[in-house]
């Protein structure tokens, strides 16, 4: 009897410890049933914060959208023929073929002679177009400062590598690089690659064509993001009817300038200055009522100036 005890035990206990077991879960899901918790406000700042970042994200990239478009609207379709024809010289005389490679050279003098009556005051033509974001530089004021201080030092100290890298980090630009056919040399390039292919003479004439292709004008526009982002924010309160929504996106436009002056894109143009008051103004009108009679306009009007003005400043092409 005893025996029969002992081995009912171990039986008891665990089925006493299966009930507790089966206790704790259902409390465990009872407990998960119930309401959710609240967010907490470091939460709702964090997923303001990661939605606010997302849509700066998506302007941005319109932005390099559209000033790409812009650029491309420059692009000339005889230089760019010009361009495909004399790559098609160099192949025609890779395959020995001296009478195709002779043709399409005319061709492309005959073109270019176009472009050089059409333009005859102009170094260069577009013939293609590239955009890229550089969005490296701090979002806060105190920190743009910082960096700026620390460049001050590299460059005293002549640490110029390093006040390089710094300047680096203060970029927030769409850099537009253009390159663009040579009015000047591509003439005299393509008059000797056929006196050499009447020749015969190969090598030489596909030597004197690959240095022409290779010796495009290449320029960058800068377009600074702040400015960019302005732009796009005084046309968002432009079309916003709640009054006190209108304002705090036009305090974000502001933010975005002064942002621009403190990155150092011509941060001593007294345009910021203009563009600010123009803000003032706005904001007054909109806040007694009264009627804007194109003062969203001109502010745009002055905003794109602007950006024009700086993009056009002549800019070597550099690598971040």
């Amino acid at each position: 009897m005893m025996d029969v005890l002992y081995a009912a035990v171990p039986l008891l206990t665990a089925s006493l410890i299966s009930c507790f077991g089966l206790a704790f879960a259902l409390r465990d899901a009872k407990s998960n049933d119930g309401p959710p918790t609240a967010p907490t406000p470091a939460q709702d700042e964090a997923e303001s914060t990661q939605k606010n970042s997302e849509t700066q994200a998506q302007d941005i990239e319109q932005q390099q959208i559209r000033a790409k478009t812009e650029a491309e609207k420059t692009i000339d379709k005889e230089a760019v023929a010009t361009i495909d024809m004399t790559r098609k010289a160099v192949q025609a005389l890779a395959d020995s073929k001296y009478d195709e490679a002779l043709t399409v050279i005319e061709s492309a003098q005959a073109e270019i002679n176009l472009l050089l009556r059409r333009n005859p005051s102009t170094a260069a033509i577009p013939v293609n177009v590239e955009a890229e974001v550089f969005d490296l530089a701090p979002s806060d004021p105190s920190s743009i400062m910082d960096v700026a201080k620390d460049v001050s030092r590299a460059v005293d100290d002549k640490n110029f590598p390093t006040a390089r890298v710094l300047l680096h980090s203060l970029m927030s630009e769409v850099r537009i690089r253009i390159y663009s056919l040579p009015l000047a040399t591509f003439p005299f390039a393509l008059k000797e690659a056929k006196r050499l292919i009447e020749q015969k003479k190969k090598k030489e004439a596909s030597a004197v064509l690959l240095t022409a292709l290779q010796t495009l004008v290449l320029a960058d526009n800068i377009n600074p993001i702040p400015l960019l982002l302005a732009r796009e924010k005084v046309s968002k309160a432009q079309k916003e009817k709640d009054q006190a929504k209108a304002l705090a996106i036009l305090e974000e436009a502001r933010k975005q300038i002064q942002r621009s002056r403190d990155l150092g894109y011509a941060g001593r143009d007294p345009a910021y200055l203009a563009l600010n008051d123009q803000i003032d103004d706005l904001e007054k009108r909109i806040k007694g009522g009264g009627a804007l009679n194109g003062l969203y306009s001109r502010l745009k009007e002055r905003l794109s100036s602007f950006l024009k003005e700086h993009s056009e400043q002549p800019h070597q092409p550099h690598e971040a």
